[in-house]
């Protein structure tokens, strides 16, 4: 198993390809040679190929987050702030890869990655929640995840046609979208009973054990 930090090297190498090339083998093996790593590394580091380099770099960006996220002083904010910022923190790592990020939304809205564009969107949304200090074990676990998520995925669709200073409409449009979602008590009745009527497949996209 390839150590998590050259992951990371290889990730971190690459994104600079992406903007270019796109989420394509072709940046990979470019990312490697940049970071003085044989091609081979691929095969060993990502052997689900692309799929498994988009899914170490959504996790790189929750991580980051979450680092980020232990240094803000969680215990004075409201749970719309935690999440807010949680949001836009998740932003905020990719900025200096922006024009890779933008590729990579493109790709995983090829109808052939909806499941994994899904699956990613769920992760941070939890881990997002989670660091909120969200201990809901019951249908309220799928239910504030379900009301994010849209959230989330709207501001950053805003983000990447954003060109405010300091990326400022961004942050007030989350801010709208946020309160529009948490002043509407219909709106999580509405998403309970869509939910309560699926088969559930979201359970594959939690935490193990929650």
């Amino acid at each position: 198993m390839v150590d998590r930090a050259i992951k990371d090297k290889i990730l971190l190498a690459t994104l600079a390809h992406t903007a270019f090339d796109g989420w394509s083998e072709k940046a990979l093996t470019a990312g490697l040679a940049d970071a003085g790593l044989d091609a081979d590394m691929a095969a060993r580091a990502f052997p689900g190929g692309i799929a498994d380099l988009i899914e170490h770099a959504s996790d790189w960006g929750d991580r980051c987050m979450l680092e980020q996220l232990e240094k803000a002083d969680l215990a004075n904010m409201r749970v719309r702030d935690k999440i807010t910022q949680g949001v836009r923190l998740r932003l905020e790592v990719f900025i200096p890869h922006r024009e890779a990020f933008r590729r990579l939304a493109s790709h995983l809205a090829l109808p052939s990655n909806m499941l994994l564009a899904s699956r990613l969107m769920w992760r941070t949304v939890d881990a997002v929640w989670y660091a909120a200090g969200d201990k809901a074990a019951d249908f309220n676990y799928y239910t504030k995840r379900g009301l994010l998520a849209p959230v989330y995925t709207a501001t950053t669709l805003y983000w990447l046609g954003d060109e405010s200073d300091e990326f400022a409409d961004t942050w007030e449009f989350l801010d709208r979208r946020i309160a529009d979602t948490l002043k509407i008590p219909a709106t999580k009745a509405r998403l309970q009973g869509m939910l309560s009527s699926l088969p559930n497949p979201l359970r594959l996209f939690t935490r193990p054990g929650r």
